[in-house]
């Protein structure tokens, strides 16, 4: 079994240091744009990873709060996300949409990045909505239309593949295995739901992260995706 991460590294975020539980960490890094920090097993690879940090930062272009439409499938008291992201001739400029109700109100959060892939973009689209919620005591269900996504953690594909040292079943690395470890990681002790939803079908909330994700994907001078491989 994988040892835990007990060890959170914050090169960039209120006060950078390394935190020896997450939600000090996350105190340091939610909300702070260009956040760039990473969970590891021991101090001494914390510390190595502090002198020349390598993890996508969240760039948030778009942050607005309004009431939520009519048709969301949101219960009160519980949080339903929405997540979407995508790249443009994949690999190509790539952007994420997230859409978070929460009772009365919805969030909106966009980021992008300069080359990217579908993949990452959808993975990372659910690990800016979990860093963003953080270790809320509520239901969460999170709808994406991403199979990979979806599958990924609610098949138990991911935690299989980092158990065997990020190979997948048929013996070939598994791909991402920088942001399939933080979204594991995110989940982990939260009552979570990842639901699959048919995209371009006429969700509004669906439709909604896509736009945002285009739109984020578009932007002029975004920061480069330092997980991704060319």
């Amino acid at each position: 079994m994988a040892s835990k991460k007990k060890f959170y590294a914050v090169a960039v975020g209120q006060d950078p240091g390394i935190y020896t539980n997450w939600p000090q960490a996350q105190a340091q890094v939610k909300g702070y744009p260009g956040a760039k920090f990473k969970g590891f097993p021991t101090k001494s690879e914390a510390e190595a990873w502090m002198q020349h940090p390598a993890l996508e930062p969240c760039v948030v272009k778009k942050s607005s709060i309004t009431k939520p439409a009519d048709s969301s499938p949101h219960r009160k008291g519980e949080v339903t996300i929405y997540t979407d992201g995508g790249s443009i001739n994949n690999p190509g400029p790539g952007g994420y949409g997230i859409v978070i109700v929460h009772d009365d109100d919805i969030k909106e959060i966009s980021g992008g990045f300069s080359h990217t892939t579908n993949n990452r973009m959808e993975l990372m689209g659910c690990i800016v909505a979990l860093r963003d919620i953080g270790r809320i005591k509520k239901k969460i269900t999170l709808y994406s239309d991403s199979s990979y996504v979806v599958n990924g953690i609610m098949k138990g594909w991911a935690k299989g593949w980092r158990k065997k040292g990020w190979i997948k079943s048929d013996k070939k690395p598994a791909i991402n295995p920088d942001l399939w470890a933080e979204l594991l990681d995110l989940v982990e002790g939260l009552d979570i739901t990842l639901q699959w939803v048919k995209g371009h079908a006429g969700n509004p909330l669906n439709e909604r992260c896509d736009k945002l994700a285009v739109a984020a994907a578009r932007q002029q001078n975004s920061p480069a995706d330092k997980g991704h491989k060319r």
